[in-house]
């Protein structure tokens, strides 16, 4: 190996160990913001709803596309929503283009009949996707407050009672709830996801909002005063998550941001990898592209503190941290050869030393965020530790999927927008196999994770002649990462 390919790698390979430990240093500000935020006795100015005069009127906002498996539970749990029925309008913003538009149509004729103000609203063309629904359904919405749920979200009925009273204060332009998981226990593959989302929802919504730094509306679960969707410039179709290109224009014209982590809005996560990897595309693609849209009104903007834009920065390459992992990932075995062949550059090799540092301040800040929700006993704590390292090592398997994501977002590649099936499921005991949406189609992708996962087992290999077993833990769960990715991808077909 020529010495300037060693030095390039070693750059390349360094840079993306910086940008890793500078993610990690982040999330842990964001543990301490949280942790502050926990001690402090919140107040704010709050509608009484025991007041006519003081209740606002609502839409409820239903973006669906072809949502057969859900639709009647979604209808049927919407109409229950505890709310005046003369301050309470449900658009059904269905795009759908199967056999479910009848069902919908007939179900929602059933709600009107028995008093609900709902409408059926269907276009010609799903232009602009969700976004485009949505802004479409805005144009003629009553309310002066518009709730937004996606087909596999399941609202208490006193959802809109608990949030929609923050809105008193008129410089709320949004409040977003926390996500919860009806089938967290499914598989390894729904409690991973929990896992991962979890501390979306509590570390990183709860510690960016502590301290007024920019967070996202989430697509769903949340609710929009229209002044300020019409403000910040409506619904725009050109990412594909538009829920935080609308954040962040928002929050640049100073609309304050409201999380309600205490509300828990609960929702079903994909119990297949199909599902699971269209989703993961699309919303790291999307955070890309939303990178590439708004990172520069961001480092420029006047009216916010150079720490938000910091957390702004960082929380808009979130998704390009795949790629961080992945070139580690995959130049860490070329990095072994050259520790073994050049002796005077073994000094360089502190430079894991991040990796493992920024592993080590992830495994403190999901534990803060796992044991706020699960509980902080000490079986808790030793079913954290097994959780952490799967979910450790099956985010290792997903990063050459997602990279890809990124890396086409970074590049302006356009998409179509991938909606993610829903399924109904129950119980352990229901199959999703004659789910109709599934794609039946083997990922492309999976050649390479195969080719993947031997060559991280040649890396586990290469730890015996070279006797150098420091990345042989990492070597390790990319293995199996990318095995359990490679195989559940192979299997898990309708």
């Amino acid at each position: 190996m020529g010495l300037t390919i060693t030095y390039i790698i070693i750059t390349i390979y360094s840079l993306a160990l910086v940008l890793i430990f500078l993610y990690s240093l982040a999330q842990l500000n964001l543990l301490v913001n949280y942790l502050g935020y926990k001690r402090r006795n919140q107040t704010a100015p709050k509608f009484n709803l025991l007041d006519p005069k003081e209740i606002p009127y609502v839409t409820i906002q239903l973006p669906v596309y072809n949502e057969e498996y859900v639709m009647d539970r979604l209808l049927e749990n919407i109409s229950k929503i505890a709310y005046p029925k003369s301050k309470l309008e449900i658009q059904v913003l269905d795009d759908s283009t199967d056999d479910s538009v009848h069902i919908t149509a007939k179900h929602i004729e059933t709600l009107r009949e028995a008093g609900l103000d709902i409408t059926h609203i269907r276009r010609e063309n799903r232009q602009g996707y969700k976004a485009g629904a949505l802004k479409e359904g805005l144009e003629i919405a009553k309310g002066d407050f518009i709730a937004i749920f996606d087909a596999d979200f399941l609202p208490d009925s006193d959802w809109l009672k608990k949030t929609v009273i923050y809105f008193k204060d008129p410089e709320i332009g949004v409040v977003q709830t926390r996500w919860g998981h009806i089938n967290r226990d499914y598989s390894t593959l729904t409690r991973i996801q929990a896992f991962a989302l979890d501390a979306h929802f509590t570390l990183e919504q709860v510690g960016r909002n502590a301290r007024g730094h920019f967070i996202n509306f989430n697509g769903t679960a949340g609710i929009w005063r229209k002044e300020c969707i019409l403000d910040a410039g409506n619904w725009e179709g050109d990412t594909l998550t538009e829920d935080l290109d609308l954040s962040y224009r928002a929050q640049l014209k100073n609309w304050k941001f409201k999380y309600l982590e205490d509300v828990e809005t609960p929702a079903e996560l994909p119990v297949v990898i199909s599902a699971a990897r269209s989703q993961q595309f699309r919303w790291n693609k999307g955070g890309a592209e939303n990178f590439r849209k708004s990172v520069w009104s961001v480092i420029t903007a006047k009216n916010i503190s150079f720490k938000t834009k910091f957390h702004g920065v960082m929380h808009l390459l979130n998704s390009s941290m795949f790629l961080c992992v992945f070139i580690v990932a995959f130049l860490s075995i070329p990095m072994l050869y050259i520790k073994n062949a050049y002796d005077n550059l073994e000094w360089l090799f502190q430079a894991t030393n991040f990796f493992i540092l920024s592993t080590i301040i992830l495994f403190i800040c999901y534990w803060f965020t796992y044991k706020s929700i699960q509980g902080s006993s000490f079986d808790n704590f030793v079913d954290y530790i097994k959780l952490f390292f799967t979910f450790f090592s099956v985010a290792l398997g997903f990063s050459l999927h997602n990279s890809i994501a990124v890396l086409e977002g970074h590049m302006g590649k356009r998409s179509e927008f991938v909606r993610t099936p829903k399924f109904n499921l129950n119980s352990l005991t229901d199959s999703w196999k004659t789910n109709k949406y599934l794609s039946t189609k083997l990922s492309p992708n999976m050649i390479f994770e195969a080719v993947l996962m031997i060559y991280f087992l040649f890396g586990m290999y290469l730890a015996i002649p070279l006797n150098d077993f420091g990345l042989f833990p990492f070597h390790l769960m990319l293995f199996l990462g990318f095995g359990f990715v490679f195989f559940k991808s192979l299997t898990a077909r309708a």
